[in-house]
């Protein structure tokens, strides 16, 4: 066993944080002790997100603090950063963040062990600077047995990069077309899954309707879904990241029939202007946004359906922004991010002309939230004195509540059901009986019954 303490932070998204799952597995292979305080390690592993302006910022923040505790100031040894950033700007953080030792793109993830073993074994004083990026794209490090973070679910990748070519968006530059995982090898995945407790997974690509396209010649989330439903003891498979143009009627009936499958989608529309959707290079219209929840919504009516939009983006008018209110006013979807534009180097918005004013974006981005908060408390309301199925998560910091999902909620990003057990004492991960007592525009309060 190596006397290494190996410490990693995982930023971003939640396929960032499938990677970094990947990376930690890998390190206990090789014998490293993984920590979860930084300042207890000699190797601190930063995986960075690279999307917009906010989450470069970020990883630089991330950079520059774990920095504080090099030696002699603290025990870091060594800085490794991977992941988007490196993708995209490698040479640059080797330049300007000579706090860094070494860096690994999005195709290098399987290189963990090498490069940090490289970095421990080199000799005293001597510099070692370890570039490892190359064309984006790759699924080698995705393992069957990878370390899971996330208490009583687990996230399944089921492919990398995208084909989208939006024209805001660097994720086909980061991480490459996209690819599907060979659905024996997310089957296999999947199994081990539910072998070691988990009853929940949440299936993420950067476009998961888009599953198969590139293997099979055609769209096969539904046949995916269909013999995930098939392994004993999963309880709940959660569809994130679908695309509106690839919401067909066999994905659909899938939701309907297949008892398995959450009635809950994510699908992002990024806008409701139909000029701002052709100049984002989107495939949908508000038109068929419209047709595909009112198809979605007629097969699975109780289905709770999130999306994000983006305000700001170049030639984004008065006219379009009240089109996209007045169309959300109209959707209502249930739950809803909003992020402003933010121009990437190397995509074809990053130059358009009509670029939108800052406090303009701000301004929109404010409206639109307090829009949501509206319906999503509407939405809210029509679930007093309802009884639903929760899952326990957690327990709140002073201990009053339970903290769980229901069906409707996803991890992380949708509302959390607060749960007052009484005498009762319950388990993480498993599921209740809960009457909704109590709501706000966000959170839900339930007695468990």
């Amino acid at each position: 066993m190596k006397d290494i303490k190996v410490s990693l932070i995982a930023l971003g998204c939640s396929k960032n944080l499938i990677d970094a799952e990947c990376m930690i597995k890998l390190l206990m292979d090789d014998g490293f002790t993984m920590t979860e305080d930084y300042t207890e390690a000699q190797v601190v592993v930063i995986n960075t997100c690279g999307f917009i302006d906010s989450a470069v910022s970020e990883a630089i923040n991330t950079i520059l603090e774990v920095a504080d505790s090099k030696t002699p100031n603290g025990n870091v040894e060594y800085i490794v950063v991977t992941g988007c950033m490196p993708q995209r700007y490698s040479k640059d953080i080797l330049k300007d963040l000579p706090e860094v030792d070494a860096v690994l793109g999005t195709s290098h993830y399987q290189d963990i062990c090498k490069v940090i073993n490289s970095l421990v074994n080199s000799k005293e004083n001597e510099v070692v600077k370890n570039e490892y990026v190359s064309e984006a794209g790759g699924i080698d490090h995705l393992t069957t047995d990878r370390y899971i973070s996330t208490g009583s679910y687990a996230w399944l990748k089921i492919g990398e990069g995208c084909r989208n070519k939006c024209t805001y968006c660097a994720i086909p530059l980061i991480r490459g077309d996209f690819i599907s995982r060979k659905m024996e090898d997310i089957l296999a995945e999947a199994e081990n899954l539910v072998n070691r407790g988990y009853k929940e997974l949440i299936l993420a690509a950067q476009d998961t309707t888009n599953y198969g396209i590139d293997l099979y010649g055609e769209r096969r989330l539904h046949v995916l879904l269909n013999n995930l439903a098939k392994i004993d003891g999963l309880e709940l498979i959660r569809v994130m990241y679908g695309y509106m143009d690839g919401l067909d009627d066999n994905i659909i009936n899938e939701f309907k029939n297949n008892p398995k499958v959450a009635h809950y989608m994510d699908i992002p529309i990024q806008h409701g202007d139909d000029k701002v959707l052709k100049a984002m290079n989107r495939r949908d219209t508000t038109d068929i946004i419209t047709e595909r929840l009112k198809k979605l919504r007629e097969a699975v009516p109780d289905i709770v359906i999130r999306t994000t939009v983006m305000v700001g983006f170049p030639g984004e008018t008065e006219e379009a922004f009240n089109n996209l209110k007045n169309n959300l006013k109209k959707w209502k979807f249930d739950r809803l991010g909003c992020f402003m534009f933010s121009p990437q180097e190397g995509t074809a918005a990053y130059s358009m002309e009509n670029q939108v004013p800052e406090d303009v974006k701000q301004s929109r981005y404010d409206e639109i939230y307090q829009l949501q908060s509206e319906i999503a408390k509407e939405n809210n309301q029509k679930r007093l004195e309802t009884v639903t199925s929760v899952r326990i998560d957690s327990i709140s910091d002073d201990g009053i509540f339970y903290i769980g999902r229901s069906n409707s909620e996803a991890p992380e990003v949708d509302p959390v059901i607060f749960v007052v057990a009484g005498e009762k004492e319950l388990e993480i991960g498993q599921v209740y009986n809960v009457k909704i007592v109590d709501c706000s525009e966000y959170d839900m309060t339930g007695v468990c019954l």
